[in-house]
């Protein structure tokens, strides 16, 4: 069993504090065989709708080398990124990328609901009612859309996200249920373009998407493209429930999964 993390940060992202050596390293210790660094990059300013200035793609660069000679040829690493909320402004995201090094993968992916709620971020977004989540989740599909149809990237990241915040986070029991039809478009939009999805493995919790998205999914694409990755933001989460979401995908009728080396796929067996 090959086990591949495709998505986890380091101190590059705002958001987590931990070098890639560490969690390369924790990756090791975990049985990894593969690691994929995904920082954060958007086209606006950390926690704010400001656009941002050039990416330091310097630092990026010198923490993967860094990490690449402190794990000699223990763990294959990878170097990429998670391009989040790029509908926010395609031709100033495509300035950043402009500038960017050779890189191996592309997580597109939406964090922040639109311009009617403020570019509001999806862990902060609070509903009072039933409606009002629902609401919000239809706006973020709205985003999610917006990017496949762009589509410079090379997977979609957890879909299924607001689900993490509004059940986890806020207690609520929602479903993606009602919302067929726009998935449905969504993963159309993904595949006429050759672009995949991420089964992201929630840090144990519940997989995003969730095996009902991931069968249409299979069953929808001509060749389906799958990455699987934990969204660790510290060396505690880096692998979990990798394992477990292969079986997962097994069940669905998956036969394999893949990896990314230069934006192409490398695929191995489940």
């Amino acid at each position: 069993m090959y086990l591949a993390d495709c998505h986890l940060h380091s101190r590059v992202s705002p958001d987590a504090g931990d070098s890639m050596t560490t969690l390369a390293e924790a990756a090791i210790a975990a049985g990894l065989d593969e690691l994929c660094f995904t920082d954060h990059v958007e086209p606006i300013v950390w926690a704010s709708t400001d656009l941002r200035g050039p990416y330091d793609w310097s630092a990026l660069a010198a923490e993967f080398d860094a990490a690449q000679a402190a794990a000699g040829d223990r763990i294959k690493l990878r170097l990429g990124i998670e391009l989040g909320d790029a509908c926010w402004d395609f031709a100033h995201t495509e300035k950043l990328l402009a500038d960017a090094p050779p890189l191996d993968f592309i997580i597109g992916s939406v964090h922040m609901l639109s311009k009617r709620y403020g570019g509001l971020d999806l862990y902060y977004f609070d509903p009072k009612t039933e409606e009002e989540a629902y609401d919000g989740v239809a706006d973020y599909l709205g985003q999610v859309k917006e990017l496949a149809e762009w589509g410079k990237f090379d997977v979609l990241g957890h879909l299924t996200l607001p689900l993490r915040y509004l059940n986890e986070n806020r207690g609520w029991n929602l479903s993606m249920d009602r919302f067929g039809s726009e998935i449905t478009d969504i993963f159309a939009i993904l595949n006429r373009k050759g672009i995949g999805i991420e089964l992201n493995t929630n840090r144990g919790n519940t997989p995003l998407p969730d095996e009902k998205w991931l069968r249409l999914y299979k069953d929808m694409a001509a060749e389906p493209i799958i990455t699987l990755g934990t969204d660790a933001h510290t060396p505690d989460f880096v692998g979990r429930a990798v394992q477990e979401r292969q079986a997962l995908l097994r069940e669905c009728g998956f036969k394999r999964f893949c990896t990314f080396e230069r934006r192409k796929p490398v695929w191995h067996d489940l």
